[in-house]
């Protein structure tokens, strides 16, 4: 879903309001990182910029930073680099696309993001929910990119609300499919684990801080 409860449903701790200790900037620490924050501006299915975005900075657990790292340096063999569009999301970012979801009247990304989902359904199909796993610091939203900064082609645009979008489907060409499969056998070699329903969604396993939701700002 496109914002993923990967998370257990346990009570989750106090929200910190300044990065806490365990929290890095991934730029620093990954090679080649290529960052385009999609929730800092407005090119995402909201269409402006979301709440907690102060700067488009990816920031990660460095748990999940240093294992992203290991990615990179794999994937450089073969002159591909990392490029994400989302890395730790504020509680209140999720709180503010829960607002625009029940904002029907509010469509301007649709013919981008959702051109065959009904606003209504979003809740019911599970693209929005009330927690995001990326609050806890250790999920990324990500592709692959060639060294001139080209994406692959994945058969999908991140965050396009679709069944194509499924990690699996077979209706996309085969090159496309054959992409997804090397970015997830990448990012499950480092310890990631994908969301099945989106091809661009990693977990690291273990996470360290698994029932924690922060809310600090990315800035």
């Amino acid at each position: 879903m496109i914002v993923a409860v990967l998370a257990t449903l346990a009570a989750p701790a106090a929200f910190a309001q300044e990065r806490p200790d365990g929290f890095v900037d991934a730029a620093t620490i990954v090679p080649g990182l290529v960052a385009e924050m999609r929730y800092a501006g407005a090119h995402n299915f909201v269409g402006r910029p979301i709440d907690g975005y102060q700067a488009p900075r990816c920031l990660l657990s460095k748990a999940a930073a240093d294992a992203l790292a290991e990615v990179a340096r794999d994937l450089a063999a073969q002159d591909l680099h990392i490029k994400v569009f989302d890395c730790y999301r504020p509680v209140r970012a999720v709180a503010n696309f829960m607002r625009w979801a029940r904002d029907l009247k509010d469509t301007a990304g649709k013919g981008e993001f959702y051109p065959d989902v009904d606003k209504r359904e979003l809740f019911r199909d599970g693209y929005i929910a009330s927690r995001s796993g990326h609050s806890r610091g250790s999920t990324i939203d990500l592709t692959l990119a060639q060294a001139d900064g080209r994406e692959l082609d994945m058969g999908t645009p991140f965050d396009f609300f679709s069944k194509k979008s499924w990690t699996a489907d077979r209706s996309i060409a085969a090159a496309a499919h054959a992409n997804r499969v090397l970015l997830a056998t990448a990012m499950r070699r480092r310890g990631f684990r994908g969301y099945d329903r989106e091809w661009w969604h990693f977990t690291l396993s273990p996470e360290p801080f698994p029932n924690t939701y922060f809310d600090f700002p990315v800035k």
